[in-house]
């Protein structure tokens, strides 16, 4: 029994990681409007920080993967929401009861769309949040956002574009 499970992993295993990441030529981030929305609460300087770190998490993974081209597709992106886990600088001067000890659970939630060379357009949805207040003791303001940025851009430099 034990053999047959082994078997059929191994059968599997072939086919997940022969997904070939896409070729983009262009990475665009933007900001969505429930995000957005947040900015009087947040910080909207936070916005820059997390956009520039989402371009340059994705690149930097596509660039591992040799799929950064010339004449690749153009993969856009959209961070949703975001959840930091320590309070932005905006939080610390709104409520005197914050410190930089305080901290929470983050993550974020990112969509988009990478249209190919061919003009096939692929959405993309990815979510991720910590769950377990106890790891996010000793994070920085954005560690589990960007966690989720890090799992996305794996995601789709493995050719796993779309996951909620």
């Amino acid at each position: 029994m034990l053999r047959l499970v082994f078997a059929v992993a191994a059968l599997a295993l072939p086919a997940a990681a022969s997904a070939a990441p896409p070729t983009v030529s262009v990475v665009e981030v933007s900001i969505g409007p429930d995000l957005a929305a947040k900015a009087d609460v947040l910080g909207a300087r936070e916005f820059d920080f997390l956009s520039a770190d989402l371009k340059r998490t994705v690149e930097r993974r596509l660039a591992h993967k040799g799929a950064l081209a010339a004449e690749g597709g153009r993969l856009t992106l959209v961070i949703e929401d975001a959840e930091p886990n320590r309070p932005t600088f905006r939080q610390l001067g709104a409520k005197p009861g914050l410190s930089l000890e305080s901290f929470g659970v983050g993550g974020a939630r990112i969509s988009g769309d990478y249209v190919g060379p061919d003009g096939v357009r692929t959405p993309i949805r990815y979510s991720w949040y910590q769950t377990d207040i106890a790891q996010s003791a000793g994070k920085v303001t954005w560690t589990d956002a960007q966690i989720a940025f890090a799992r996305l851009a794996r995601r789709i430099g493995d050719g796993s574009l779309s996951r909620d």
